[in-house]
């Protein structure tokens, strides 16, 4: 009798258990998702730059004309940084007409005195004249052509002995290599700053993210 009592009714339908609404999911509060601290992306060590060159002494020719220091190359008072030079180059160079007037004026002189056309005194003295046309056409000058970056070659005349030129246009080459590869050394950390730099943002913006997902309380795992 007691577990016929205990039965319902058979004329009593069942009732089910009553389902959570949507409004009661999104009103009881959820539990967290278990998570640890918040993700720190790595701070990196800063990159370092080169270091600044170390001063060289000044170099100025012997007439003056031409000076080095570790920054420009100053010609005949026009200056040009030793950013904007590629290299300097000096090559004797002769004079052509001169040359020529002297070698054939000497060559007709002594013609026309051996051909008695010419007196003793007058043919010397066109020897004279026409040998030291041939001698400063053979002297010549030094061209100094200046390499620039991008833009047009610059060319002087430089006059006297060709070794001591080329050995101030030697260092002049010098400084201007040392500069480029010193300009390059910080262009190449400079571009490494920048891609670390974007590298920590993106790092940042995962992180957020990262936090957002787990902070965010209408987030269902």
């Amino acid at each position: 009798m007691k577990d016929l009592e205990a039965q319902p009714p058979a004329d009593q339908p069942p009732v089910a258990p009553e389902q959570p609404s949507g409004a009661a999911l999104l009103t009881a509060p959820a539990e967290a998702p278990a998570s640890g601290p918040a993700y720190a992306p790595p701070v990196a060590a800063p990159v370092p730059m080169p270091p600044p060159l170390p001063p060289l002494p000044p170099l100025v020719s012997d007439d003056g004309r031409v000076s080095l220091t570790d920054t420009s190359f100053t010609v005949r008072g026009q200056e040009f940084l030793l950013r904007e030079l590629e290299r300097v180059e000096v090559a004797p160079v002769k004079w052509i007409l001169w040359y020529l007037l002297g070698g054939l004026g000497l060559a007709a002189v002594m013609i026309a005195f051996l051909q008695n056309w010419l007196h003793t005194g007058p043919a010397m003295l066109g020897m004279a004249l026409t040998a030291l046309l041939l001698a400063y056409g053979h002297r010549g000058t030094n061209r100094l052509r200046l390499h620039r970056l991008g833009r047009e070659a610059v060319n002087f005349a430089l006059p006297g002995e060709t070794p001591p030129w080329q050995r101030l246009v030697a260092e002049a080459n010098r400084r201007i290599f040392r500069v480029h590869d010193h300009a390059a050394r910080e262009a190449t950390a400079l571009l490494a700053a920048a891609d670390e730099a974007r590298r920590q943002e993106a790092l940042a913006a995962q992180a957020e993210a990262v936090d957002y997902e787990n902070n965010n309380p209408l987030t269902i795992s």
